[in-house]
């Protein structure tokens, strides 16, 4: 019965949204890149649409649409809409806005191209993701600063940081303003210990599934952890000290930031949506592109909800706070502190690598490799 109502209240906030098309791709208003992809049209659910054919290594490659320039009418909207039918790989495509003639000023979403079927993708607001890590790239909000209305130049394509950038061909149709757009509002926050789940299956010995989000402190592929990663010693610790196997999907990017992961979430939630524990572990590259405390704050609450609703609510959640670095001793402090408040704002678990570094004292320099990455001590 539950159910049944549920999926008559969604059915009644649909027949009362309204869809917008912009653009409906019958003729190619898409532009071409000098290289990496091939623009072209092709017959679609309704007329034509617009095929993309991108060719492996093209990320920073943009396919910019005509129609992807906000307005007026942006502000009283929830969100955007398109059609996608995909070439049936997990891989996945984005999209990106400029913000106001701004390129310091970017947001962000990718989606599915794992089905060869029509398929329609939703955007609100809310999920065009700020990518850049300054205090000015704030989400977006109609009511707020940041306007959807001063959205520009949207563009299919990748950034710099994206490590999927294999070949890959998807159509997209109708490009849409949506009035309303259904959202799963629910926290999943946990009423009790956080990491309960998780440290149940551990004391039986049960096996678990990992999925560790991060930098090159985390990243297998890093140079830096090709004999050093704490991945594979936590593998190693959950057999040795409770007979349990892990398995870690590791999805873990050098160079990147928290943000840019969150777009890419989509990718490692096609391997596993039931995750028994998720570790969200970044914060130097962070700082260095210009983030601080109270944003940094509001950053890993938006990534502890986005994880928990992306299993709807299966998976325990942990926080490893600030690495410090072996010559920024102290400097990212707020960011640890800004870990350790996100993670009691939404009952996450959380892992003080600030403090259990900083135990060390004056002997702290023979953790590092290079000053920044891990050594074996």
């Amino acid at each position: 019965m539950f159910r049944a109502l549920v999926l008559l209240v969604m059915l009644a906030a649909h027949l009362g949204a309204a869809t917008t098309v912009l653009d409906t791709f019958d003729t190619v208003t898409v532009s071409t890149p000098a290289s990496g992809c091939t623009v072209s049209s092709v017959a679609a659910r309704v007329g034509n649409g617009v095929q993309l054919a991108w060719q492996s290594a093209s990320k920073q490659k943009f396919a910019y649409a005509s129609a992807g320039q906000g307005g007026a009418s942006w502000d009283a909207a929830a969100g955007i809409s398109f059609w996608v039918k995909g070439d049936g790989s997990d891989h996945l495509g984005a999209i990106e806005f400029i913000w106001n003639g701004d390129y310091g000023q970017r947001y962000a979403a990718a989606f599915r191209i794992n089905s060869t079927a029509w398929t329609k993708v939703t955007i609100p607001w809310s999920d065009l993701i700020p990518e850049v890590s300054n205090s000015g790239n704030v989400p977006l909000d109609p009511a707020g600063v940041k306007k959807p209305s001063l959205l520009q130049n949207m563009a299919f394509g990748k950034w710099w940081y994206w490590r999927d950038d294999a070949a890959c061909t998807y159509v997209v149709d109708d490009f849409a303003l949506e009035s309303s757009i259904t959202q799963d509002t629910n926290l999943y926050r946990p009423a009790g210990s956080p990491l309960a789940r998780v440290r149940a299956k551990l004391q039986v010995g049960s096996p678990i599934t990992v999925v560790t989000m991060g930098d090159s402190l985390t990243d297998y592929l890093h140079n830096s952890n090709t004999s050093t990663n704490w991945p594979t010693y936590f593998k190693s610790g959950a057999l040795s000290g409770y007979g349990c196997t892990a398995t870690v999907i590791n999805p873990a990017i050098g160079g990147t930031e928290l943000r840019h992961n969150l777009v890419m979430l989509g990718k490692w939630t096609q391997v596993t949506t039931t995750p028994d524990l998720v570790t969200i572990f970044f914060s130097y590259n962070d700082w260095t592109s210009g983030m601080r405390g109270a944003q940094f704050r509001q950053v890993l609450v938006d990534a502890i909800r986005r994880v928990r609703r992306a299993t709807l609510g299966t998976a325990d959640v942990m926080i490893m706070n600030t690495c410090p670095a072996d010559v920024d001793w102290d400097t990212m402090l707020e960011l640890a502190q800004a870990g350790r408040l996100a993670a009691a704002d939404e009952n996450a678990g959380i892992c003080d690598i600030w403090d259990a570094f900083h135990a060390y004292g004056s002997t702290h320099s023979q953790l590092y490799s290079d000053g920044v990455h891990l050594s074996s001590a």
